[in-house]
């Protein structure tokens, strides 16, 4: 291999989240700055929530009702 062609590595590189949260890993950067990581994403915390943007659930479910309250088209009878 060539020499001095691979950047350094840090073995004890610190990864800050924006929830506090902070963890040790290894990477070419000796400090690395998140938004989200595993502490505080809903999907491994639990708290999953949906975000409904422009009503777009309350509109699915209304739509959903409507046709549920429909009775059923049947096919022309034939003569």
């Amino acid at each position: 291999m060539k020499a001095d062609i691979h950047p350094q590595y840090f073995a004890d590189a610190i990864i800050a989240c924006a929830c506090g949260n902070k963890m040790k890993f290894g990477s070419t950067k000796q400090s690395i700055e998140v938004e989200i990581c595993s502490q505080c994403h809903p999907y491994y915390t639990g708290k999953e929530k949906l975000i409904d943007t422009a009503g777009r659930v309350d509109k699915f479910k209304k739509r959903l009702t409507k046709a549920s309250d429909k009775p059923a088209r049947r096919g022309k009878t034939r003569k």
